[in-house]
Order: structure tokens, then C-alpha cells, then sequence
């Protein structure tokens, strides 16, 4: 009996589903840069981690990049290849462990770099320092690296009145897109160009960050590849990394959800649709950035009800009174069981996700190329209580 529930609820259980076909054409463009201007793709492993596809990506892309300890141990464990990592400021008493696991570390200020730039050159790690262009180009301050007062790279001003480069330093790294194209990519190595060009003969190599949507259907890919040969051109002496975290996976996951109750219209003429997920637990992007998750089948409106249409309001399980997704019509009238499927959530989504509320973890299924589903993780309480002590 108790079997048979369990089956019930799984059957019935919100799910995050990894499209092995999108993710393979999202490597194939990304390898396709990579082979043509002769820079390295690495996976930046804050947007997406699934351990579960790294043999695949491996092949494709050059390593990983890594915010923290953890991340540098994920991704020098199950992808291989070449691991650095950044982080604003790093625990001296996980410095030892962390140098062990990677190939080059960015360090966020000279101050960083005086602490530690010797220890990671005696380990052999090639030490980097991150610079802040000042040019603004992310649209979502919360997302913009470039703001004033930033706390993410160094300015020109800062490093000069420190004494200039440090002489440990080996490569330079800036990053200030999010989910953009070339054109402010181009912006942005202008301004980096203008203000840390003088330095470039001095260091071996230069990392241009995450941010690229370069998947993105309507990219311009041959732009990209003419600025990064033009750029190559200029320094033929460096070595060019890129690290998108998004361009990975972008459009090539989804969520899947269940309609747990309809309430009747408000005032406004929009129903509330109380889902199995929640913006806060399960895409906090929603929340944060803030956006509108893309639906299957469905079109999101900004307000009220629309002619011929069904509108409803998702929102979450949780007791959070903001738990809300987006408003949406569709051209029939929900049901109760329903499912309903959130598009482009295999990045951020997955990484960012939490049991608050004791709301659990969707399971993960990756759809193989036949069509075929394979569920690779499912959660449980236990996920739940071993993070509370």
C-alpha cells in the first residue's frame, strides 16, 4: 500500500527535465567559436551544474569555472579539463584545499593578490586579478558588475594607487554582461581596452567573463567570431577565455508543474492557480531578477482578463504572500492535475532552488535523444531536515 502512494505521489511530482538534444546544440555552437577564433569556452558552473551531463559537455568545452570551493571541487571532480575560479574575497583556511583543485585562480583586488598570489604560484596556479572596466552595459543593476561602488573588480584608479599589477599576476579578467550579445560585448572590450590595454603585454592571458547569450537564436554568432579574431589579432601573445554559464543550457530545460487548485476570478477577472512549485523555492530568478517564466501554451499578460481567453495568476504552495510566477491566458480553462511547463529552466533555476517552507526539490529527468525520460534525482524530507541540523 505504502508503495503504491509513493508511486502516486511521483507520478504526480514537479520536475526539472534536461533536453539532451538542446543542451548538444548549444555545445555544438559553443565549440564552433571555440574552433574558429581559437579562444576557450569554459562552463561557469553558478548558472548550471548538473554532474549528470559534464561527460558530455566535456567534450565540447574546455572546463569549468567556480565561485567557491564547493564549485571548484564539483567541477574538478565530474568535468575535468582546466578549473579556475573567482571569488570576491576568499577563506584563508580553505585556500590550501582549493589550490589543490585548480588551474588558475582570479583574485578580486591587490589586496588578495599580496595574501595569496605566492601560495598559488609556489602550487603552480596561474594567478589572475579581476579588473572593472566601468562600463556599464547589464540592464538589471542588481546584475550589473559595473555599478557605482561595485564591490566586484578593480578599477584603474584602485590599482594604480596600490603600485600597479602585481608582479604574481598572469592573466586579467573582467565581466559585465548578463545574457547579452556582441554589441555590448564590443562596448565593454573598448572600455577595458582603453582603461587596462597598456597591461595586456604583460600578462599571459585574458578572461572576457560570462554574460554571452551566444545560443541565443537570434545572436550574432559571426559577429562574435570577427571580434574575437580582431582582438586575437591585436595580441597574438594571449590566450582568450569566455565563461558563459547560460549560453550552456539556455532553452534546453524545462519545469514541470501540476495544478493543485483554481480559486475563482477577483476583481480583476484573473483566477489564481495554485501550482506545485514556487517562484521562491524553485526559480527564485522570478523573484530576484524579476521576470516572467516563458509557459507552454500559454501567454503572459501584464494585467486583466483577456477577450476569449482564460487568464489565471500561478502562484506557489508556499505561505510567502509574493509567491507569484506571472499571470497567463490560455485558450482553455485549466483543470486541476493539470500540468503545466515552465520553459528555459535549467539554468539558474536548478542551481538557486531551496526547501523553504519545507516545500521539496523537484526531481531531475534528462529526456535522451530518442524522447525516452530518465529521472536521476529525486528528493525527499531528508533533503529537507539535514540542512537544519
Amino acid at each position: 500500500m505504502m508503495a503504491d502512494i509513493d508511486a502516486a505521489r511521483r507520478a504526480a511530482h514537479p520536475r526539472y527535465v534536461i533536453d539532451m538534444a538542446a543542451l548538444t546544440r548549444n555545445l555544438e555552437v559553443l565549440k564552433g567559436v571555440a574552433d574558429r577564433t581559437g579562444v576557450r569556452i569554459l562552463l561557469a558552473q553558478k548558472a548550471f551544474s548538473c554532474a549528470a551531463v559534464y561527460p558530455l559537455c566535456a567534450k565540447y568545452l574546455a572546463g569549468t569555472t567556480a565561485s567557491s570551493l564547493f564549485e571548484a571541487k564539483h567541477g574538478h571532480d565530474n568535468f575535468g579539463g582546466e578549473t579556475h575560479v573567482f571569488a570576491p574575497a576568499f577563506a584563508p583556511g580553505e585556500m590550501e584545499e582549493l589550490l589543490e583543485l585548480v588551474d588558475h585562480i582570479v583574485f578580486n583586488s591587490p589586496r588578495q593578490v599580496a595574501l595569496y598570489g605566492d601560495m598559488a604560484r609556489a602550487r603552480g596556479v596561474s594567478s589572475g586579478l579581476r579588473v572593472n572596466p566601468e562600463t556599464p552595459v547589464a540592464t538589471t543593476p542588481a546584475y550589473d558588475p559595473c555599478r557605482p561602488s561595485s564591490r566586484l573588480g578593480t578599477t584603474r584608479a584602485v590599482l594604480d594607487a596600490s603600485g600597479g599589477l602585481p608582479a604574481s599576476v598572469e592573466g586579467l579578467h573582467f565581466h559585465c554582461l548578463c545574457e547579452q550579445g556582441v554589441d555590448e560585448l564590443r562596448k565593454v572590450l573598448a572600455g577595458f581596452e582603453t582603461r587596462f590595454g597598456d597591461l595586456l603585454p604583460r600578462v599571459k592571458w585574458l578572461n572576457m567573463g560570462g554574460g554571452h547569450h551566444i545560443t541565443r537564436r537570434d545572436y550574432d554568432v559571426e559577429g562574435l567570431v570577427e571580434l574575437l579574431n580582431a582582438f586575437r589579432a591585436r595580441h597574438p601573445r594571449l590566450a582568450v577565455y569566455l565563461e558563459p554559464g547560460e549560453a550552456v543550457a539556455l532553452d534546453a530545460g524545462t519545469l514541470e508543474a501540476h495544478v493543485l487548485e483554481i480559486q475563482p476570478c477577483g476583481a480583476d477577472g484573473v483566477s489564481n492557480a495554485i501550482l506545485d512549485v514556487s517562484a521562491a523555492c524553485h526559480m527564485p530568478d522570478v523573484l530576484e531578477m524579476p521576470y516572467t517564466p516563458r509557459v507552454t501554451g500559454a501567454s503572459a499578460v501584464s494585467s486583466g482578463a483577456a477577450p476569449g481567453r482564460f487568464v489565471y495568476r500561478f502562484g506557489g504552495p508556499t505561505c510567502l504572500a509574493g509567491d507569484d510566477i506571472g499571470v497567463y491566458s490560455f485558450d482553455h480553462p485549466l483543470m486541476e492535475g493539470e500540468t503545466v511547463v515552465f520553459e528555459d529552466m535549467a539554468i539558474y533555476s536548478m542551481v538557486k532552488n531551496n526547501t523553504f517552507n519545507g516545500i521539496n526539490l523537484p526531481d531531475i529527468a534528462l529526456r535522451r535523444a530518442d524522447g525516452t525520460l530518465e529521472t536521476i534525482r529525486a528528493f525527499g524530507y531528508d533533503d529537507f531536515a539535514c540542512r537544519l541540523g
